[in-house]
């Protein structure tokens, strides 16, 4: 079974409106052992400058627009196919919520309490 993105860090906010996104990156096709792929995924979202949670199944992300996400989630994806995948499945969730503030921080912290 291909596994996706590891745990690393949840950062604070630093207010404003934020799109949370949860992201997977699998290579098919490339054997059992799928982590020198994930570790370009991981490699290219901790390079984007966004505030990201790895965990041990995709990624989450914090970003201030839904474009800086595609963006990160693209060079992700690229980062997967240069290392010599032939297929690549991205798996990508937008929570783009507006009518309150809240982070990836807010939303773990609510489940705590």
């Amino acid at each position: 079974m291909a596994k996706t993105l590891l745990c690393r860090q949840v950062l604070a906010s630093e207010g404003g409106p934020v799109i949370i996104a949860d992201v997977s990156v699998v290579p098919l096709g490339v054997g059992t052992s799928v982590s020198a792929y994930v570790k370009k995924a991981v490699k290219a979202l901790d390079a984007s400058g966004l505030k990201v949670l790895h965990g041990p199944m995709s990624t989450s992300l914090e970003a201030k627009t839904v474009d800086e996400v595609f963006s990160a989630v693209k060079k992700a994806h690229d980062a997967v196919i240069a290392a010599g995948a032939k297929r690549v499945v991205t798996t990508l969730k937008l929570d783009d919520r507006r009518d309150k503030d809240h982070t990836m921080a807010s939303k773990l912290s609510a489940i705590d309490r």
